[in-house]
């Protein structure tokens, strides 16, 4: 196996320069440079990474736990994540914990086990501070993303009750009064700000939020789809319009309006948050809530980047706008 010493030798310099360029600790000359790395090559060497990481006590590694990475605004924080790590010359790995509290638990252990530098976590649907404590016990500096929480630790989001109030004012501007919230799981921080957002927006115009207009709990596109069309088969007053807090719930909501031979925006008007890729391929166009997630992302590897270099600074809430995209559904 070669080692720096074969390096240096091939490339005609002193071992601490081949060091110097594999490490970028100190200016080289580009020809000198190109000489070093051409005979890494030329040697096949490779540096011992766990044995440096141990003498800096740095992995240069960082882990990233969501609740599904399969969905839109996860897929883009996580490439707002990876892009932050890559920049700054840092490897990730990314774990799913699907809304499951022990897949979460057993992957913040196992990125605790791989002495990453840092966690950043979107916290799965009734995730315990306990976890948490976990963390801070092992002195892992940590960010929640999307999901925050009354803690504190450095977080980042986004401003889920503005963005909700502008939408109610949008739908009650074009006269309507009877609109169906499908919140979802309120176990959810984001989820229960828009749930709490509606409620106080309803409030300030004076209109009536009943539980005919609530649809609660609801985890999956199927179960939003049979509860939706409950709510629009059995109710006296059937809602107007519709807002949906997730991806997952318009994609029920939305199956639930087709299947009852509803149209949109004819019959009723219909908004979500998060929306779907590719959406403007839809007819109608629908009108879409949109996180900032890539830069959200970004912000917490530089969140976390901070807390790494310095332990000691002042925790960070951040929370970002969010976009609306005012389409045909709403009009």
């Amino acid at each position: 196996m070669a080692t720096i010493v074969d390096v240096a030798s091939l490339a005609g310099v002193s071992t601490s320069t081949v060091s110097h360029v594999l490490n970028d600790t100190r200016h080289v000359e580009p020809e000198t440079r190109e000489r070093v790395m051409s005979a890494v090559r030329t040697t096949g060497y490779r540096r011992d990474v766990l044995a440096r990481s141990m003498r800096r006590a740095r992995t240069d590694s960082i882990g990233l736990v969501v609740s599904d990475a399969g969905e839109p605004a996860f897929a883009d924080m996580v490439h707002g994540v990876e892009e932050a790590a890559a920049q700054n010359g840092l490897s990730l790995l990314l774990a799913n914990s699907a809304e499951d509290t022990a897949r979460e638990r057993a992957a913040v252990e196992a990125l605790l086990d791989r002495r990453v530098d840092g966690l950043i976590i979107a916290r799965a649907a009734g995730s315990s501070d306990g976890l948490l404590a976990r963390i801070r016990e092992d002195k892992k500096p940590l960010v929640l993303l999307d999901r925050l929480a009354d803690l504190d630790v450095d977080q980042v989001g986004v401003n889920n009750q503005s963005a909700m109030a502008a939408l109610v004012e949008h739908l009650a501007t074009r006269g309507h009064q009877r609109i169906l919230l499908i919140s979802g799981d309120l176990r959810v921080s984001s989820l229960r700000e828009r749930y709490d957002g509606f409620h106080a927006a309803m409030l300030d115009r004076g209109l009536e939020v009943p539980a005919s207009l609530l649809c609660e709990g609801t985890v999956t596109a199927a179960s939003t789809f049979d509860r939706v069309r409950t709510l629009l088969t059995t109710s006296k007053d059937r809602p107007t319009a519709i807002l949906a807090c997730s991806t997952l719930l318009a994609a029920g909501a939305l199956g639930a309006i087709q299947h009852e031979g509803l149209q949109v925006p004819g019959t009723m008007a219909f908004a979500t948050f998060d929306g779907f890729t590719y959406s403007d391929l839809f007819e109608p166009q629908i009108t879409t809530v949109r996180q900032p997630a890539f830069r959200l992302g970004e912000s917490a590897v530089g969140m976390l980047l901070r807390r790494i270099e310095n332990p000691n600074v002042p925790t960070e809430i951040l929370r970002l706008e969010s976009e609306i995209e005012f389409r045909r559904s709403t009009e």
